[in-house]
């Protein structure tokens, strides 16, 4: 099919890409002239394993083409949007002006059954609101709602063999669900399951999904903090009752905490929208997961105080990580930063590494002291955090990395390394609700 994809940040550009691998024959838009050029040279502005090289394909097949110019849609039979909805500073709200503004920019280029389909999250009622503007001003369209599920660091994957497909259409309207059946027909005959529900619904798929999984991490994080209180070990009761089919081990990982551009700013979201419409009381526990997940961070900072003797003034602090999670270079609300920017305002002297995030990081605090290399940030240091747990971290060996450094001391702010191997190689090592 012929598509267009209005947005080319991190969702858009996978978005396209994946359309295009597909075979549909796509053409992504952005207002942002440098992206839009890097892009087509094959560019991504970020990192995201998998991507470069679909990317590559596609344009070079000729199935997929960048513009700055909406009107390069027209030719399109669908239209995914997917333009950012920033948290708003004043509210917590989705700010979804981005959204409206390439909506209305493209109505004048609609034909005869064209298909809009929104991928941007947003607070539930606006595919309401858009679809009764579509009505008005262009009645010989349509309009559905198709929710992300991307994981960063996976986001290809799940753009081309999705673990589900929502659609949120309006009542009778066949010709959206045939739509994108045939844009999907991939994965569907791959068997991925297929929801077709109305507008409010798939509006909030993808906030209820991202409350619960965020509700669920910052459930053993506070469970992390009775077990350093009793001496227990979270890691153990996470397995024991992860093997209770209603509960599921995966997620219930105590550490740092969550971040990036979607967990933190959709619970947020969410809970605005629901004060919104008047039902300030039903998200409250959500206020209560975020400031769990916050409080994270400040423990990791306290328990590094504690570890330097009281003061980390003077003393060089190695984070290793830097990004909200691993195969990413996203540090957006990341508590491996957040970390490293703390301890620094305490005096200490804080080198942080990271494989793909030290760019993105300079970005927001230009002020970090950086190593290119791990070697180069553990050498001297008086007390290592692990704060993101990508591989080479993992698979660090304690003896050969106990040389490099001044001091023994470790934080395992993920909770991946094993405690024993450690302290039997001489480290003072503390995860996160173990004992």
């Amino acid at each position: 099919m012929r598509i267009s994809v209005i947005g080319c940040g991190y969702l858009g550009a996978v978005h396209a890409s994946a359309m295009a691998e597909l075979g549909h024959d796509v053409v992504g838009i952005d207002v942002d002239e440098r992206k839009i050029a890097a892009l087509a040279a094959g560019r991504p502005a970020f990192y995201e394993p998998g991507l470069p090289e679909i990317l590559a394909s596609a344009t070079a097949s000729g199935r997929l083409r960048f513009s700055t110019d909406i009107a390069a849609a027209a030719d399109a039979e669908v239209h995914f949007l997917a333009v950012g909805t920033p948290q708003a500073a004043e509210t917590g709200a989705a700010d979804v002006s981005y959204v409206d503004a390439a909506f209305t920019a493209l109505l004048p280029h609609l034909t005869a059954g064209s298909l809009i389909v929104g991928k941007s999250t947003v607070p539930v009622g606006t595919a309401a609101r858009l679809a009764a503007q579509l009505a008005f001003e262009a009645p010989h369209a349509s309009l559905a709602w198709n929710p992300e599920f991307l994981r960063e660091g996976f986001a290809v994957k799940d753009t081309l063999s999705p673990d589900r497909l929502v659609y949120g259409v309006a009542p009778g309207d066949d010709h959206a669900a045939s739509v994108l059946d045939h844009v999907y027909r991939a994965a569907i005959e791959a068997g991925t399951p297929r929801i077709v529900t109305d507008y409010a619904t798939a509006e909030l798929v993808k906030v209820a999904a991202n409350a619960f999984l965020a509700t669920k991490i910052s459930f053993i994080n506070a469970m992390s903090e009775i077990a350093d209180a009793t001496g227990a070990d979270v890691t153990a009761l996470a397995d024991a009752i992860g093997h209770d089919v209603r509960i599921g081990r995966r997620f219930l990982n105590a550490g740092v905490g969550f971040g990036g551009g979607c967990l933190p700013k959709d619970i947020r979201g969410f809970i605005a929208r629901a004060e919104e419409l008047g039902l300030n009381d039903t998200l409250a526990f959500l206020g209560e997961v975020d400031q769990v997940n916050l409080r994270q961070r400040r423990r990791v900072v306290e328990l590094a105080v504690q570890d330097l003797g009281g003061s980390a003034a003077g003393k060089k602090v190695a984070v290793l990580g830097v990004t909200f999670k691993p195969d990413s270079d996203d540090v957006r609300d990341s508590p491996a930063l957040d970390i490293a920017v703390s301890l620094q305002e305490h005096g200490a002297d804080v080198v942080v590494t990271d494989p793909e995030g030290i760019e993105s990081a300079l970005a927001r605090r230009p002020d970090l002291v950086t190593a290119s290399t791990t070697r180069e940030a553990l050498f001297g240091a008086d007390l290592v955090i692990l704060a993101t747990e990508w591989n080479e971290y993992r698979t660090l060996d304690p003896e050969a990395t106990g040389r490099l450094v001044g001091e023994r001391r470790i934080i395992d702010g993920r909770n991946v390394l094993d405690p024993a191997a450690w302290r039997a190689a001489g480290w003072h090592y503390r995860g996160i609700g173990r004992p």
